[in-house]
């Protein structure tokens, strides 16, 4: 059997810690500092002016935080960088391919004061990457220089990710991970926004599950002390939705559109599956309720304490009964995932592209000055053009040309989408599109 040049490299790596081991045993133990200043000469040391010029030129950077996860939540979070991985020193050999697929990748590692990275960088070095540095300043002086950090948890006392924000006077929005669902951000991945009005709230999102549900509530008291009267689903998926069970028993009024009821109906009890797989005892009281009331028609609209709520289902979009938020007092849209920014939209198979791109003439023009996205932080119009709109025309136009030309599936690796390589989920979700869209394309 033939093996790559970089398989060739791991595998006499492999061999090297097997003859240290002997050689360990047979002459006396290594001490740190022997095994740390042997790593020191021969790695690249990179500092911090440098870093951020780095950062600046090649976005695409893999930089990885090799603490453990209980360290980056103890000291503030890591480097916020585009393409910002934590990978426990213990665990890097294993997952630095997941996110590192060739030898050539820029990577960068680091750790809190520069006593296990330059180890980290050396044993890269020895797997066979060949753009390997290592941040010697590390993530304490980093910090220190008040330089941007991203945090695995901006709210340490609540099961939110993060706590909700004022966007105008009476909207406010808990901002989700960009990241996708995991235990540690409790399925807190989109936005959760309510409206206050003098006769109740109304909350855009139920939450992934029963207990996020309650956190958002005790959070939404901190802010009014008006009881939640309804909560609207932006989309039949488990983050929008499986936290109803309880608002439910708060007396909330559930309402969506009919094909996002359907899809609960269809394929809820799969989605909650998955989330009981995921968060584990964090799904503790998480069951499928369906929506109180549906709708059918392309808008409904709502008064509530004198405010206009209008709910919009312009046509398809990112998923079935994707729906809108719109006050039209202040030209505010709370789109859901009709819109994305921070983080790279997702293709599904049931997503039909040209249809969103038409849609989205219906959402412009309403021209609306404040976007709350489904993911990612207040934006505006030309921000959520560019990395929706925009990037649907690309994929599908440089897709359109590779069908053209005789192409397959197997080309897509051609597709160029490092306009957004910096974009949060780049990495999850890149291939998955381009093959989706291209098998879409072909018959379309």
């Amino acid at each position: 059997m033939m093996l790559s040049g970089l398989m060739l490299k791991r595998f006499l790596y492999f061999l090297g810690i097997i003859a240290l081991s002997v050689n360990g045993y047979a002459g006396g133990l290594l001490t740190s500092q022997a095994l740390l200043q042997e790593a020191n000469q021969q790695i690249t040391d990179i500092h911090t002016e440098a870093l951020l010029e780095q950062l600046q030129k090649t976005p695409n950077t893999v930089v990885v935080d090799i603490r453990t996860p209980n360290e980056i939540l103890l000291t503030g979070g890591m480097i916020d960088a585009p393409r910002s991985y934590n990978i426990p020193q213990g665990w890097l050999t294993f997952r630095i391919a997941d996110h590192a697929p060739e030898p050539d990748m820029p990577i960068l590692v680091y750790c809190g004061t520069n006593q296990r990275s330059p180890l980290a960088a050396q044993r890269l070095m020895q797997m066979g990457y060949t753009n390997v540095k290592n941040y010697a300043d590390g993530f304490l002086m980093w910090r220190e220089r008040g330089l941007p950090v991203e945090s695995m948890d901006k709210a340490l006392d609540s099961l939110l990710y993060s706590k909700p924000q004022p966007v105008t006077d009476n909207v406010w929005s808990a901002i989700g991970a960009t990241a996708p669902p995991t235990y540690a951000n409790s399925g807190h991945n989109n936005n959760l926004t309510f409206i206050v009005t003098d006769d109740g709230v109304v909350l855009v999102n139920a939450g992934e599950n029963y207990l996020l549900a309650k956190a958002m509530h005790a959070a939404i008291q901190q802010v009014t002390d008006q009881p939640v009267k309804y909560v609207i689903l932006e989309n039949g998926q488990g983050h929008a939705a499986l936290g109803s069970a309880y608002w439910k028993e708060q007396g909330a009024h559930i309402i969506a559109h009919a094909d996002a009821a359907h899809e609960l109906a269809s394929r809820g009890e799969n989605i909650l599956q998955r989330i009981r797989r995921n968060i584990r005892e964090k799904a503790l009281g998480t069951r499928l309720v369906m929506p109180d009331e549906t709708f059918q028609t392309n808008r409904k609209k709502l008064i509530v304490g004198g405010v206009h709520i209008e709910l919009l289902h312009l046509g398809p979009a990112h998923s079935p009964g994707d729906i809108m938020v719109w006050l039209p007092q202040q030209k505010l849209m709370i789109t859901g995932d009709m819109a994305f920014h921070e983080r790279l939209l997702p293709i599904f198979e049931h997503t039909d592209t040209a249809a969103w791109l038409e849609t989205w003439k219906a959402f412009a023009a309403f021209d609306a000055e404040i976007i709350i996205p489904g993911h990612g932080g207040p934006t505006d119009m030309a921000t959520v053009t560019q990395y929706t709109r925009d990037y649907l025309m690309d994929m599908r136009a440089q897709i359109a040309e590779l069908i053209e030309d005789g192409g397959a599936l197997t080309d897509i690796h051609e597709i160029d989408q490092s306009a957004y390589a910096h974009l949060d989920t780049y990495d999850e979700l890149a291939a998955l599109n381009a093959s989706v869209l291209f098998r879409q394309m072909e018959f379309e």
